[in-house]
């Protein structure tokens, strides 16, 4: 990730564009008596998702383009526990030719303070290929994912040695 640890704990329901909540269940929670880590992946998965297929015209059975996690990484800051609702945030810090990243962050409904903030790249592949497509995304999907970047971070077209180290882990 690209900002601190202390910037991202100061992170703001504001500092995010779009938004959507998730009421916890009974087993979310782990042994220690709150949500497992897992459950923030799923969670990240669920409100990058939701948006693709609501605001840039992905439909993940059949769009000629499909998203493939080469990366995530959380910070964890505070807890959660059902029954909370987790009101999950997303942003885009950086919009490349074929990859993406996102910044998601996971608060506690009532309470101010962030309670884990993630970060997750998407490299848009081809789905006869595998790989990304020479054009890079389709426009459809780029100009929906320009309306979440965050003033101040990162849109362009990445280089060719990014595009290829972004899609190592994609040459499965």
């Amino acid at each position: 990730m690209g900002s601190s640890t202390s910037e991202l704990k100061a992170r703001r329901r504001e500092d995010y564009l779009f938004h959507l909540d998730y009421r916890t269940r009974w087993n979310d929670n782990d042994m220690y008596d709150h949500m497992n880590n897992s459950i923030y992946n799923f969670l990240f998965d669920s409100i990058v998702n939701s948006y693709l297929i609501t605001h840039c015209d992905l439909h993940p059975p059949s769009s000629s383009q499909y998203g493939l996690v080469v990366h995530t990484h959380t910070n964890y800051f505070a807890s959660i526990a059902f029954p909370a609702i987790a009101d999950l945030a997303l942003r885009v810090n950086k919009l490349g030719r074929s990859s993406v990243t996102y910044e998601v962050a996971l608060f506690e409904r009532g309470i101010d303070e962030v309670k884990a903030v993630g970060e997750f790249v998407h490299v848009f592949v081809d789905r006869e290929t595998g790989k990304p497509a020479k054009s890079g995304m389709g426009e459809v999907l780029r100009r929906g994912l320009e309306k979440l970047v965050v003033e101040g971070t990162h849109v362009g077209v990445e280089s060719e040695t990014e595009t290829k180290s972004s899609t190592m882990g994609a040459k499965l």
